[in-house]
């Protein structure tokens, strides 16, 4: 088949979705399909192929690795030659027009929000993941929330802050510590902290007042485990024990900076409750194919929901493709069970 596995976009979880995209893209050609890697934001603008000739001649793959570093969005915007107040590359929609389907690799704001998927709905191109309401439910921490606790699905307390210079002091003095800060549409922990402190809020607060809306969510300690669903069952759970702090950017995606662990090593009736939570969230979203839920599992054994990922990471420390592993899903496979959805018709609600 021919397939665009489209990455990159004005997203903070760009680098990260590059990574993804690229092991995408070199598995599906792997597998046979004529795969093509596009970044959604500099489209085909360094290339003089048409769009008809990339899928004849691929383009090669680059090596990939996901920077210790958030990506500079500035400097993204100013090293595209293509000067246009378009979200989407040049000649994006008319190489993916042209494919069978769209692998999305793409993370965060413009990727996994549900505008893309929107975009495609309309034009009739075929994609992998969620479609567009359910991406846009999941990709807002607040409207998840509430619709996990009007389920009955446990999740810790939160409020939604929007505020400006003015209001951090006051705010900061009206919050119970410590906490979790975090956006409440981004993802890869990127503007997520815990503070302890007074001072750690305040600083937290200032870092996260450019992103818009922000969740002040009540910390809840014990153990980190992820849970993903693929095709209408939930996979074996995942633990994840960071070496230092908590399971920020860096130690997400720098090899060996964490501990994971598949299965996870916890009793029967917990991890029951996880894979139904997780599968009870994926359907309660309307979502498609596969997602990723987090959890914490408190001290005295309760499971805490705290969020779900429409379009989980496929780098080599991400997790999802560790739970497919565990029950004989490889990587490659991983990626084509994912393919065949799409082209049989999911990602259209």
């Amino acid at each position: 088949m021919k397939i665009v596995v489209l990455c990159g976009g004005l997203s903070m979880e760009r680098n990260v979705s590059i990574t993804s995209s690229t092991l995408i893209c070199k598995a599906l050609r792997e597998l046979g399909h004529r795969a093509v890697l596009v970044d959604m934001f500099f489209g085909l603008e360094d290339t003089d192929q048409s769009p008809e000739d990339l899928f004849e001649h691929l383009p090669p793959l680059k090596d990939a690795a996901v920077s210790e570093e958030e990506p500079d969005l500035q400097a993204v915007r100013a090293s595209r030659k293509w000067k246009s107040p378009s979200k989407v590359g040049k000649g994006v929609f008319e190489l993916c027009a042209l494919a069978d389907a769209v692998f999305l690799g793409l993370h965060g704001t413009c990727g996994e929000d549900g505008r893309i998927q929107a975009a495609f709905d309309l034009m009739g191109i075929p994609y992998t993941g969620s479609g567009y309401l359910g991406s846009a439910l999941a990709m807002d921490k607040d409207l998840t929330k509430q619709l996990a606790r009007a389920a009955g699905v446990r999740t810790p307390k939160w409020r939604i802050a929007s505020y400006g210079r003015e209001c951090v002091e006051q705010m900061a003095a009206s919050v119970d510590l410590p906490c979790v800060v975090k956006p409440v549409d981004s993802g890869s922990s990127i503007g997520v902290s815990i503070p302890k402190t007074k001072e750690e809020l305040v600083s937290a607060l200032e870092a996260n007042r450019p992103l818009g809306r922000v969740v002040l969510e009540q910390y809840v300690k014990g153990r980190e485990i992820d849970v993903a669903v693929l095709k209408g069952r939930s996979l074996p759970s995942i633990e994840i024990i960071p070496k230092h702090g908590f399971y920020d950017y860096k130690n997400k995606y720098q090899a060996g900076a964490t501990v994971e662990i598949c299965p996870t090593p916890i009793d029967a009736a917990t991890e029951e409750a996880l894979r139904e939570t997780a599968l009870k969230m994926h359907t309660l979203l309307g979502l498609q194919t596969y997602s990723r839920s987090d959890f914490i599992v408190d001290e005295s054994g309760e499971v805490y929901f705290l969020e779900i990922n429409t379009l989980p990471g496929m780098t080599p420390t991400s997790l999802m493709p560790q739970e497919a592993a565990a029950v004989g899903i490889d990587y490659k496979a991983l990626c084509q069970t994912i393919l065949d959805d799409a082209v049989g018709g999911a990602g259209t609600i």
